[in-house]
């Protein structure tokens, strides 16, 4: 399993593209070869960036659903919604499409934060606002999702 570590500052250039910071590169050296899987998150307004074998890895709970139950077809659509494979350039850039962006609301100033397995692509005023707002209400949410936790496995 991927582990991606940091918060990284990047620009967007004119034609969508943005360069991964070497940080992060340095992190994603050994799969970045196998390309990347670029979605819309589910539960906020950016995307979401999986390594390819992090996708395979998160695809397969959705694959087993059973698609003649009318809401998990309806879910596997949404969810597929707007899927791209992109890979880095020669010079490690890599192309947000513009639906895509729309939908994240990207245009110039965008963080790229860790979220373990993948990489979230924000806005950075709505990422900022984002962290603003689960700050104010963390300590509750730290208990209430790792509270009932009593050892971390290894």
């Amino acid at each position: 399993m991927v582990e991606i570590i940091g918060v990284h500052d990047c620009k967007v250039d004119s034609k969508g593209r943005l360069m991964l910071p070497a940080a992060l590169k340095g992190q994603l050296d050994a799969i970045i070869s196998e390309g990347f899987i670029l979605k819309r998150s589910i539960f906020q307004p950016c995307l979401e960036l999986y390594p390819r074998s992090e996708w395979n890895r998160s695809v397969k709970g959705v694959n087993k659903l059973n698609r003649f139950v009318k809401k998990n077809n309806d879910f596997i659509r949404v969810f597929m919604a707007g899927v791209r494979e992109v890979e880095p350039d020669n010079t490690g850039r890599l192309l947000i499409p513009k639906d895509l962006a729309v939908f994240a609301s990207i245009s110039k100033e965008i963080v790229l934060a860790s979220a373990l397995n993948m990489i979230e692509i924000w806005d950075k005023d709505k990422y900022e606002a984002s962290i603003r707002e689960s700050l104010t209400d963390f300590s509750q949410l730290a208990e209430d999702v790792m509270g009932q936790i009593n050892e971390i496995e290894e």
